[in-house]
């Protein structure tokens, strides 16, 4: 497998698709596909699915395509989706519910190992069974266990906070839902979700659209 830091950014945000749809033809019992008819389920041209597989190692077979388990277990490991990774929650509200009750983490190897909340009304009431803690129990909670990520769904205000407190417990990767850019050591990974900014996006689009076909609505 190359370097990861020769890999664009590009790439490997497709990753994810390419494992979602191959396991959408799994499940429609599709065994074989070509990089043509793969390119029409993601919209993506065959001759860019070639080169991004071809990074790792193409999989491909001349005359026969791809052989649509193989592929998708090949891609899972190099998302590393053959591990088991723990994550806890921290905040329990109705984001950090939602993530908790969210079944498919598990299918895909992300364990829910915990949930904290600063509110002590939440204190020992349970999500999907998991009940959830108190703040001040997480430094204790993370010398215990071998948490991998942990995933922000805390207001901003707070969320810089609570990051400081993870680096500290020396947590390796933070999902972050806060709606703030963290400020964290090179070596701890951030993968920023911010909401907001994907409705903006859609927002652009629909504003070229509207101005490319002249109808344009009135908001109030």
């Amino acid at each position: 497998m190359p370097e990861q830091n020769t890999i664009s950014n590009a790439v490997i945000k497709r990753l994810p698709r390419y494992y979602r749809h191959l396991g959408e033809l799994m499940e429609q019992g599709v065994e074989r596909i070509s990089s043509g008819e793969l390119s029409k389920h993601m919209n993506v041209t065959a001759s860019q699915i070639r080169q991004d597989l071809n990074h790792f190692g193409g999989f491909g077979q001349q005359g026969y395509g791809y052989n649509v388990a193989f592929l998708r277990q090949e891609i899972g490991k190099i998302l590393g989706l053959d591990k088991q990774y723990k994550v806890i929650i921290i905040g329990a509200g109705n984001l950090g519910r939602a993530l908790a009750n969210y079944t498919n983490f598990e299918k895909t190897g992300f364990m829910i190992a915990g949930i904290f909340d600063s509110n002590p009304e939440l204190k020992g009431t349970k999500i999907r069974g998991i009940g959830v803690q108190s703040m001040k129990d997480l430094p204790d909670f993370l010398l215990k266990q071998k948490v991998d990520i942990a995933a922000i769904t805390v207001p901003r205000d707070a969320a810089r906070e609570v990051a400081d407190e993870l680096v500290k417990s020396g947590i390796s990767a933070i999902w972050n839902f806060a709606h703030t850019d963290l400020q964290v050591p090179d070596h701890v990974i951030v993968e920023s979700v911010h909401l907001s900014e994907s409705l903006m996006r859609i927002s652009y689009n629909l504003r070229v659209k509207e101005e490319s076909t002249g109808q344009k609505k009135n908001r109030k």
